[in-house]
C-alpha cells in the first residue's frame, strides 16, 4: 500500500508557521521585561522559550514535511527581529552593540533584495545554510551571555561581540556569492 505525503510548500497554515508567529509576538514581551521592566532573568526565560520554539518548529517542518515557501520566510524573519530587537536593547547597557545592529540590518537588508532577486528570476525560495545558523546561534549566545552576565567583563563582552560580527560578515559574503552564481547561472 503506497503513502502519500501531504505537499506543505504552499501552505499557510501550518504547525512550524504558527509557531514562527508565535516567536514574533515575543519579540514585543521581550523588550517589556528587558526595558521597562529590567528583568534580565525573564527576559532571558522567554528569550530561551523562543528559542526552543525555533528549534521544535524547524524539527516538526522537517520531521513530517511540513516545509512551506512561508515558513522559509517567516522563521528567519522571526529569528531577525528577535535578534534587532534584542540588540537595540543591549545598546542601552553595551554601547559596542552598535556593531552587530547595524551589521545585521545592513545584512538582512542585502540578502533579502538577492533573495528577492533569486525568487524572481530562478523561482527557488532558498532555506538558510549552515553559516547563517551559525551567525543565529553565536547572536542567540552573544545576547544571553549579555542578559544572563549582568557585569560581564568589557573583555568578554567585546570578544563575543566581535566573533558575532567576524560570522555575519564571512555569512554575507558567502550568501552573497551564492545568490550572485544563481543569478549569472539564470542569465546564461
Amino acid at each position: 500500500m503506497e503513502t502519500q505525503t501531504k505537499d506543505y510548500s504552499n501552505k499557510i497554515l501550518t504547525i512550524p508557521n504558527l509557531m514562527s508567529f508565535f516567536r514574533i509576538c515575543l519579540i514585543p514581551v521581550c523588550a517589556w521585561l528587558y526595558v521597562e521592566k529590567q528583568n534580565y532573568l525573564w527576559t532571558t526565560i522567554v528569550l530561551i522559550l523562543s528559542g526552543l520554539t525555533d528549534i521544535i518548529d524547524g524539527f516538526i517542518a522537517r520531521r513530517f514535511n511540513m516545509i512551506s515557501n512561508l515558513g522559509k520566510m517567516l522563521d528567519p524573519v522571526a529569528d531577525k527581529l528577535t535578534q534587532l530587537v534584542m540588540l537595540i536593547c543591549l545598546i542601552t547597557r553595551f554601547p559596542l552593540m552598535w556593531a552587530p545592529t547595524i551589521l545585521l540590518v545592513i545584512k538582512e537588508f542585502l540578502d533579502t533584495v538577492t533573495g528577492l532577486l533569486v525568487i524572481h528570476k530562478v523561482g527557488v525560495v532558498e532555506g538558510a545554510d549552515w553559516h547563517g545558523k551559525v551567525v543565529t546561534f553565536l547572536l542567540y549566545l552573544t545576547i544571553g551571555l549579555h542578559l544572563i552576565w549582568y557585569s560581564i567583563p568589557a573583555s568578554v563582552s567585546n570578544l563575543a561581540i566581535c566573533v558575532s560580527v567576524v560570522m555575519m560578515i564571512v555569512s554575507l559574503a558567502l550568501y552573497s556569492a551564492h545568490r550572485i552564481r544563481l543569478l549569472m547561472k539564470q542569465e546564461k
